[in-house]
């Protein structure tokens, strides 16, 4: 009997775990020409707040949204800790 309940109450853990968002790279390329085609969400960097139109140099995924980066360094910031700086512009 204690076997079926730790078996009920694992299966309702699970179940009812939050949804875990992870962060996703979308492309990372040098060439500006290549990348003036590409939409993101948010219109500065999240960590340093440059102009994505001016400085857009990597993307990433999180939570359906293609975000922009000016170097691969904010990318990083962003993947550490993306729900703390995810926005809801637009």
């Amino acid at each position: 009997m204690k076997i079926y309940v730790i078996a009920i109450l694992g299966v309702c853990a699970f179940s009812c775990a939050k949804e875990k968002y992870s962060v996703k790279h979308v492309v990372k390329q040098t060439s500006p020409s290549e990348l003036r085609n590409i939409k993101v969400f948010n219109a500065q960097d999240p960590i340093c707040q440059m102009k994505t139109a001016e400085f857009l140099k990597d993307t990433a995924i999180y939570k359906g949204r293609v975000y922009g980066f000016c170097s691969d360094y904010c990318k990083k910031e962003f993947k550490k800790n993306p729900k703390n700086y995810a926005t809801s512009e637009k």
